[in-house]
């Protein structure tokens, strides 16, 4: 079972940026497949990013594309997430999630990672 814990959420003004980190722990790190997801009040959770591997094959959701960078950190076992020009649409709790099998990625937006975080609030002021 792996742990994830994520960290790094706050206030931020529109046009900021802001970096997500999720330390992981009880599994093989660089053998994951991590991603963050989101869920913003009143709607379903939604797929963010995603590194595939640990060499560095990345896939994003087309709302944070071009403004967003997920990346790993194999010797901290640590994934993080960085995002700039935030909106008040980002807002929205970010949760880290974690699979040892590869997601399909033609369909990576119903992927159902089997290992998640508790998540961390993100707010956009305007």
């Amino acid at each position: 079972q792996v742990q994830l814990v994520e960290s790094g959420g706050g206030l931020v003004q529109a046009g900021g940026s802001l970096r997500l980190a999720c330390a992981a722990s009880g599994g093989s790190f660089s053998r994951l497949f991590m991603g963050w997801f989101r869920q913003a009040p009143g709607k379903e959770r939604e797929f963010v990013a995603v590194s595939v591997n640990s060499g560095g094959r990345t896939y994003y959701a087309d709302s944070v594309k071009g403004r967003s960078l997920i990346y790993r950190d194999d010797a901290k076992n640590t994934l993080y997430l960085e995002m700039n020009d935030l909106q008040s649409e980002d807002t929205a709790v970010y949760y880290c999630a974690a699979d040892s099998s590869p997601p399909e990625l033609l369909l990576i937006h119903h992927w159902a990672p089997e290992n998640w975080g508790q998540g961390t609030q993100v707010t956009v002021s305007s």
